[in-house]
């Protein structure tokens, strides 16, 4: 029978340390999010972000799932009490900055408007698409 790998929180601290994947978190939050938004929010290139939502998946904070050609992510709480005390920290700590803010205010108007993007048919975050009828 297979061991469950033990929680690496070198590997979680180093998955903090990168702004993009910070922004990714952030974008998160408590929605699950098409891969094609990041890639338009970020404004990178779709393997750059691929790849740090696998860092992210490695390190126990990211979940993903497939809906057809859509890839999903979700945020997850690590296995380790601590390390999810960190992340809820760290994450508070995003809302208060103005760069994550502007972020999240161009994830809602991608996904209040996706015409206006490259997201033609893309699923809209679920929290997200509540907020559009109010701010859109």
């Amino acid at each position: 029978m297979a061991r469950k790998a033990e929680f690496n929180m070198e590997q979680f601290f180093q998955a903090l340390g990168d702004k993009t994947r910070l922004r990714l978190l952030n974008l998160m939050g408590e929605q699950e999010v098409c891969v094609c938004y990041f890639v338009e929010i970020l404004e990178a290139p779709q393997p750059k972000i691929s790849r740090h939502l696998a860092y992210l998946r490695k390190a126990g904070m990211v979940s993903a799932r497939r809906e057809g050609k859509w890839m999903h992510y979700r945020m997850v709480m690590p296995p380790h009490t601590g390390a999810t005390q960190i992340l809820r920290e760290t994450l508070a700590s995003l809302k208060e900055e103005k760069s994550m803010q502007a972020d999240l205010t161009r994830l809602t108007k991608a996904c209040c408007a996706p015409a206006k993007y490259a997201l033609g048919g893309a699923p809209v975050p679920a929290s997200v698409s509540e907020l559009c009828g109010e701010t859109c």
